[in-house]
């Protein structure tokens, strides 16, 4: 049974998500344990990396954190424009996962020494914007649009991996779960009628990303 929420509802809770994810305060998450505790390595350590290491890999993470503020913009977004209760809940049930990936980039930065995005409230409002604009066109473009950002997004983590300092187990776990969630997630969007988007979207939605990570990565 799936709850119908009013228009009004709607903008409670994405104000709500606007100010949890801006505040610090976070989104409502599932409640997972961050994989960075793993092998009794807390998130409040960073041990064996040198100033130079914490630092690369702070920046890193800066910039993932950054995705997951765009995420639960793009969710909320979408849902405000759902247009129908089974796809609100399931927009909302990726995005108490993204929560906790929001959780998750968040204390490793602060282990690592690092701080968020100055640029945080702009990408949130992009992201909002462009979910919302998603989600109007229709519930398969909305959902393609879902798949294509969680294929970009995992292709971008992935690189990541690729650059994290090597003594930098504990963000390499989170980042490896976060790769398995998005991959869940655009895989979900696909079997609920998630259509392909034209190459000149995914193109755009490239350039964005890149203006994104670029920029998080020092400011």
């Amino acid at each position: 049974m799936f709850r119908v929420l009013s228009t009004l509802d709607r903008a409670f809770v994405g104000l709500d998500t606007a100010l949890r994810t801006l505040a610090g305060s976070r989104p409502y998450g599932s409640g997972r344990p961050s994989p960075a505790d793993a092998g009794g390595i807390s998130t409040s350590d960073s041990p064996g990396l040198s100033p130079e290491d914490a630092r690369q890999a702070a920046a890193l993470m800066r910039v993932n954190h950054a995705g997951e503020v765009s995420a639960q913009a793009l969710y909320q977004g979408q849902a405000a424009a759902a247009e129908n209760a089974e796809l609100y809940n399931l927009l909302q049930s990726a995005a108490r996962e993204e929560a906790d990936h929001l959780r998750w980039t968040e204390e490793r930065i602060h282990a690592l020494g690092g701080r968020p995005s100055l640029l945080n409230p702009v990408w949130f409002s992009g992201a909002f914007l462009l979910g919302y604009v998603a989600g109007r066109m229709g519930g398969p473009v909305s959902l393609g649009f879902l798949s294509e950002t969680e294929r970009q997004v995992e292709a971008h983590l992935a690189s990541h991996l690729k650059k994290l300092p090597e003594g930098d187990a504990a963000s390499r776990r989170v980042l490896q779960q976060m790769i398995a969630d998005e991959s869940e997630h655009g895989l979900n969007a696909r079997r609920h009628g998630g259509q392909e988007l034209p190459a000149l979207v995914r193109g755009a939605m490239q350039s964005s990303g890149r203006l994104l990570t670029t920029t998080a990565y020092y400011i």
